[in-house]
């Protein structure tokens, strides 16, 4: 037992509890004892990690299990086959008697796909209202986002608000959640490894552009710490940038420039190789990533594919799946 102590509200003190020896994704968090009448505000600030809930009216139901894995989606069925539905197949072999349903959180391309290609992916919303009605019981929510940003928000928000129709449901972290802090494992510095087997080779002259999403939620500050981790573990000319959020590729540009850099690889850090990937990073338009490289004087390279065909990262989403399926299995 290690007690944590949080500045969440004068009444507020946590606790984490540690089933093994080595570092955990789950951290169970109780509020103080003596907090008699917990608000539903307290019980919230003190959840964090892998989410668990259980709801005693519905004990008595028999136990009927699922896998609901939330993504946002792509419109691009090449990279889909290769990322999700790769990433998805993986989670299915390590639950061969498990059902596993793949949801989008993106509306707009599901309706895309569905005037595309005739096929409808449900929202997450839609998925577990029919596994209710097909009689499941507990279910464990996975995310197949980078970091723990709004659209994980959009995840909590389905948990939250579907928890306690199921007798048990559970919710997984994102690829990067932990960052090494107080015990918890580096989720950073797991993925930065992953993603460093499809690194190029590099001389000197040589720079590896890692090009992630950016948001304006707060957690667009764990490119900060990507970019720490990257620098931490001896990496060289190696720096993460955003398409919608900071640091930008003018920001990073003036490090190529000092470092006398004179080629660059570009890759995303983004489940598929979809519009980001193939057009605001390496497209032919003068205000593309590669575009605007060039124009600087930059040899170009462009590595378009997906973090989901890198195994090593789809073996990273499976332990994340299976976070949330043990918290589901534990008693």
């Amino acid at each position: 037992m290690k007690n944590w102590k949080k500045a969440l509200a004068v009444s507020l003190a946590c606790t984490a509890a540690w089933g093994f020896a080595a570092p955990q994704t789950e951290a169970a968090y109780q509020l103080n004892p003596e907090v008699k009448k917990p608000t539903m505000a307290l019980k919230t600030a003190s959840e964090i990690g892998v989410l668990k809930n259980e709801n005693p009216e519905l004990k008595n139901l028999a136990d009927k299990d699922a896998i609901v894995v939330m993504t946002f989606g792509t419109t691009f069925k090449d990279t889909r086959a290769k990322t999700i539905d790769a990433t998805v197949n993986a989670i299915k072999a390590a639950h061969p008697n498990v059902k596993v349903v793949t949801a989008y959180t993106s509306h707009i391309i599901i309706k895309r796909v569905q005037e595309k290609e005739g096929i409808k992916f449900p929202t997450p919303e839609e998925a577990l209202e029919q596994l209710k009605a097909d009689g499941y019981s507990r279910v464990a929510l996975v995310s197949l986002d980078v970091i723990p940003g709004m659209e994980y928000n959009y995840d909590m928000g389905v948990y939250q608000n579907y928890k306690n129709q199921f007798k048990k449901m559970t919710l997984g972290t994102s690829l990067m959640y932990w960052q090494g802090q107080e015990e918890q494992a580096d989720d950073v510095t797991e993925t930065i490894k992953a993603l460093s087997s499809q690194f190029p080779k590099q001389g000197k002259d040589d720079a590896i552009l890692i090009m992630a999403h950016g948001t304006p939620n707060i957690s667009n500050a764990y490119y900060s710490v990507i970019q720490a981790k990257i620098d931490e573990m001896g990496y060289k000319n190696v720096y993460v940038y955003t398409v919608e959020g900071w640091p930008s590729l003018e920001t990073v540009m003036p490090k190529l420039k000092k470092n006398g850099i004179k080629h660059v690889t570009l890759m995303p850090l983004m489940m598929v190789a979809g519009d980001h990937a193939n057009n605001d990073m390496a497209g032919d338009e003068e205000d593309s990533h590669k575009s605007m490289l060039v124009k600087e004087g930059f040899k170009v390279d462009a590595y378009i594919h997906g973090i989901g065909e890198n195994k090593n990262i789809r073996d990273l989403y499976v332990a994340r799946a299976n976070d949330a399926w043990n918290a589901l299995e534990a008693k």
